[in-house]
C-alpha cells in the first residue's frame, strides 16, 4: 500500500511539474510566423524548411537600456517575438538596467520561474512568499551572484549602489508575462472602484484616487 502511495505521489508530483511550464515541442523548432492570422496558444510555425541563421539570432544586449524613467530601470526582453527561433522553447531572457538606486518595482511572471544573475554592480533583490505567510525574503548581490524568484511570486530588484548595474534574467517561458503591482493595481483600465481599493489597502479615498491619477 505504501509502494502504491510513493507511485502515485511520484506521478501527481511528474504531472505537476510538467504543466508548470511551456508545452514541450513536438519537432525540433518552431519558427514564429510573427505574420501569421492564425490564433494558437503561442505562435503559430513557418515552414520549417524556410529557417535561416536570424531566425534563432538577437543582437544587442550589450546595450545599455534608457534608465531615464520614473523607477530608474529598463528591462530589454528577448522572448520569441523579439527571437522567433524561441517559440515552443519554453524559455527567455532579459537584460535589466539599473541607475543608480534605480528599482524594478514589485512584479510577477505568472507563467515563469526567473533566474538572475549580476553581471555588474550590486543589486538588492527579494520576494515574498504566498499568503498567509507573507515572508519577504531578500538578499544583497554582488556581481557573479545568481538569484531564483519562484514562478507566479511578487519579487523585486533595487540598485543599492552609487554605480550603475546589470543583470542577465533567464525565464522558464517563451512569453512568461510581467504583471507590475502597482500599475495594475492603482493603473487598470477602466479604475478599479476606488471604495474596493480603499478598503483593501485601508487607505484614505483621496490617497486611492491620487494614486490612481498617477498611473
Amino acid at each position: 500500500m505504501a509502494s502504491r502511495l510513493c507511485l502515485f505521489g511520484l506521478l501527481m508530483f511528474s504531472i505537476s511539474m510538467a504543466l508548470a511550464s511551456d508545452h514541450s515541442p513536438l519537432q525540433d523548432f518552431c519558427v514564429a510566423d510573427t505574420k501569421g492570422q492564425v490564433l494558437v496558444n503561442g505562435l503559430a510555425c513557418k515552414d520549417p524548411k524556410l529557417a535561416e541563421a536570424n531566425d534563432f539570432f538577437f543582437s544587442g544586449l550589450h546595450l545599455p537600456g534608457n534608465t531615464s524613467n520614473a523607477v530608474g530601470s529598463r528591462v530589454t526582453p528577448v522572448t520569441a517575438t523579439q527571437l522567433p527561433g524561441l517559440n515552443t522553447l519554453g524559455i527567455s531572457l532579459v537584460r535589466i538596467d539599473y541607475a543608480p538606486w534605480g528599482l524594478n518595482p514589485p512584479h510577477t511572471h505568472p507563467r515563469a520561474t526567473e533566474i538572475l544573475t549580476v553581471i555588474e554592480g550590486s543589486l538588492e533583490v527579494g520576494f515574498v512568499t504566498s499568503n498567509p505567510e507573507n515572508r519577504q525574503i531578500t538578499k544583497v548581490l554582488q556581481k557573479g551572484d545568481v538569484f531564483v524568484f519562484p514562478v507566479g511570486l511578487i519579487h523585486y530588484q533595487r540598485n543599492v549602489g552609487s554605480g550603475n548595474v546589470v543583470a542577465i534574467a533567464a525565464l522558464s517561458s517563451q512569453n512568461p508575462g510581467v504583471i507590475t503591482i502597482a500599475n495594475a493595481v492603482f493603473g487598470s483600465k477602466p479604475d478599479i472602484a476606488s471604495d474596493i481599493l480603499v478598503k483593501a489597502f485601508q487607505l484614505d479615498k483621496n490617497v486611492v484616487t491620487d494614486l490612481q491619477s498617477w498611473f
